[in-house]
């Protein structure tokens, strides 16, 4: 217990961790607090306490993925939620900055982590959404969006929240008939195809993955817009030496994350040359709320190779290169929280089909992956960001009530009633 007992003591103020060594004996960190969980977790090997020293994070990943470490009381999602609780992002204490060699160690390993050239990006893909549609199926929307939904009002369904998630975006993109749009990794598809079931534009979606290329399709023509909505295998650098100065609209949700750090100039410039000089672009993707950062080593090694999450500064700087102007920006602090906390609920409600499909371990794996998540965006420093671009100041109406409007009409047709249960 000496092992882990200062690290333990020092985080570990509201809220009870009880801990049980290998041999039995146990100690208790922290006191009762209300809103804080109670947590008892039993390590079963030395080696499982030793690995959380070396590297909290990826350690107790894999000592819990391994089965060195095991919940008594609670779970992993108490457990993690307990640790980020004592230490939140915004917690209001005396601001220190990081010293020259932490600064400059984190920028090495974001900068290494995500050089995403071609071959690599069809890998890291491959890597997290290749692994099978029927796992996604089971803890995701009927609509399977893989991103942060918009929960505009209490006691939501996912699938409200996701419907709601596509009018916001559809909004701000101020469509019109005839307008071609280009959705840049498009998931399954559900984001093309309502674009194409709201007016009457053509769609052409992207993606790397050629297990979502295939769905997308086949659900395409299951709801009839086939003619209006393509998908294609194929990275966006490629498509933009193709297609320049094609599309009136541009949408990209949750796919700026694998960008990569070094690309982020390489992006802007490429979705710059892809729209049309009235062209009007809408980012969603996951942000840091301060300064950037770098990957930890539990994502890059198992869920997410050659990702990096942006903060705000840098995804700003890198589009201004490309003379994009930054028409609307938009934080949604606590949105993403909630979508990964009914992720987890279904993905522990199906634990016997996840298991039987990819295993104990991978299970464990998934488990600890969304319930940090989760805690990253209620008490670290993640969040999610929408901003709209446009390539000319007269793109789009003086204010933002045009959204507003929209938005109440888009959120009406994307009910269920209107289009009926989406295919796939």
């Amino acid at each position: 217990m000496s092992i882990l007992r200062p690290f333990l003591s020092r985080i570990v103020r509201k809220g009870c961790l009880t801990v049980i060594a290998p041999d039995g004996s146990r100690e208790t960190f922290g006191e009762v607090a209300p809103g804080y969980p109670d947590v008892t977790l039993r390590f079963t090997s030395r080696r499982g306490m030793r690995r959380i020293l070396l590297d909290p994070r990826l350690g107790a990943a894999e000592a819990f993925m391994d089965g060195e470490m095991e919940l008594v009381q609670g779970d992993i999602m108490d457990l993690i939620g307990l640790i980020r609780m004592n230490t939140p992002w915004d917690r209001g204490a005396k601001l220190k900055d990081k010293g020259w060699f932490g600064r400059r160690a984190d920028g090495l390993k974001t900068r290494l982590g995500s050089i995403n050239r071609r071959r690599r990006s069809r890998a890291n893909v491959k890597h997290h959404y290749d692994i099978g549609n029927d796992l996604y199926r089971l803890f995701l929307d009927d609509d399977m969006q893989y991103s942060c939904a918009y929960w505009p009002r209490e006691n939501m369904t996912l699938e409200e929240a996701q419907a709601a998630k596509k009018a916001h975006i559809a909004a701000k993109l101020a469509l019109a008939p005839g307008q071609r749009i280009l959705d840049i990794g498009c998931g399954w598809g559900g984001m093309a195809i309502t674009l194409a079931q709201l007016e009457a534009v053509e769609v052409l979606g992207i993606t790397l993955s050629e297990e979502q290329l295939v769905l997308a399709r086949e659900r395409a023509a299951a709801a009839g817009v086939a003619d209006r909505v393509t998908f294609e295998l194929i990275d966006y650098r490629d498509l933009a030496a193709r297609e320049a100065g094609r599309f009136d609209r541009i949408v990209s949700v949750g796919m700026f994350e694998h960008v990569g750090a070094t690309n982020f100039e390489t992006f802007f410039r490429a979705a710059a040359n892809l729209m049309t000089a009235d062209g009007v672009m809408l980012l969603h993707t996951i942000g840091r709320f301060g300064r950037p950062g770098a990957t930890d080593a539990f994502t890059r090694k198992y869920i997410f190779p050659g990702g990096y999450i942006p903060a705000l500064s840098e995804t700003l700087a890198a589009s201004e290169k490309s003379r994009l102007i930054a028409t609307d920006i938009e934080t949604l602090r606590l949105h993403y929280a909630l979508t990964l906390r009914q992720w987890y609920a279904r993905t522990l409600a199906h634990e016997s089909e996840i298991v039987q499909m990819m295993g104990d371990r991978f299970f464990r794996m998934w488990c600890f992956y969304l319930a940090g998540a989760t805690a990253a965006f209620e008490y670290g420093g993640m969040g999610n960001y929408q901003i709209q671009f446009a390539r000319n100041r007269h793109a789009l109406p003086l204010t933002r009530d045009y959204m507003a409007a929209a938005e109440a009409d888009y959120l009406r047709l994307v009910s269920r009633s209107s289009f009926g249960p989406s295919p796939g």
